[in-house]
């Protein structure tokens, strides 16, 4: 009994110290990293972009040595093919906002207009081509989201979106804003459904983060030509629920 008490107290400091240990690193490479995105503003956007992606890529690192958080991403075969779409995913934790950075190709996401005013991060991202909302105003929100994600998708660039519109969690999912499907809709971009557990590991609004495999699966491509956004949204949303189910999220 004191053997599994003192397992058990060692797994909760070590859950602590790991989790303290990725806070400081992502607030100080945060510090180092959103300057430089900010001074490459007067460079081509490809250039800010690989920064970027190149903090994504610590931050996982970091996740793995001080949290032993790992990931697998199953179906990348799908994207290879495709020169722009728009991902509907379900939504955890913040580190998919993250990760999709790195293993994704490049691409903007949607999320809120007040995100942009956190000192260092939020300025970097006003860089990289964000689409940033106002989320009480959802018609001007909707307006935005398709004007701005068609010009993105036009660039080559891919369109992220979480319909849920929040992070859930695990065993729980929102039904799917349709706004994602109404862009591919009227932009004639593909859809690309992906689900993850990301929460397991890195639990929503939590400071603590947990040691494990984060799986992610990227589905098969839903083309938009000649359909209406609900068909499309109906299908996305169905897949996200039913490899969740698969996967245990």
């Amino acid at each position: 009994m004191a053997s599994s008490h003192s397992s058990s107290l060692h797994n909760k400091l070590k859950v602590y110290f790991g989790s303290t240990l990725l806070f400081f690193g992502m607030v100080a490479s945060t510090l180092l990293f959103a300057p430089l995105v900010m001074v490459c503003a007067i460079f081509p956007f490809p250039v800010r972009y690989k920064i970027a992606i190149n903090w994504a890529r610590l931050a996982l690192k970091m996740a793995e040595i001080f949290c032993g958080i790992r990931y697998e991403v199953e179906g990348l075969e799908h994207i290879a093919p495709l020169k722009s779409a728009v991902v509907l995913s379900n939504h955890q934790s913040a580190w998919e906002t993250i990760a999709f950075r790195y293993f994704l190709p490049p691409q903007t996401s949607l999320f809120k207009q007040s995100l942009l005013w956190i000192p260092f991060w939020g300025w970097a991202m006003a860089t990289l081509k964000p689409i940033a909302i106002n989320r009480n105003k959802q018609h001007t929100a909707l307006r935005k989201l398709i004007s701005h994600g068609t010009d993105a998708l036009k660039q080559g660039l891919w369109v992220v979106v979480f319909p849920e519109g929040t992070r859930m969690p695990v065993g729980e999912m929102r039904d799917f804003n349709a706004g994602g499907a109404m862009l591919a809709q009227k932009s004639g971009a593909p859809v690309v459904p992906v689900a993850h557990d990301a929460g397991k590991c890195w639990p929503r609004y939590s400071f603590l983060k947990y040691p494990g495999t984060i799986k992610v699966k990227i589905g098969p491509c839903i083309e938009s030509e000649g359909r209406k956004a609900a068909e499309i949204n109906k299908e996305a949303e169905a897949w996200v629920r039913k490899t969740l189910q698969e996967i245990g999220g």
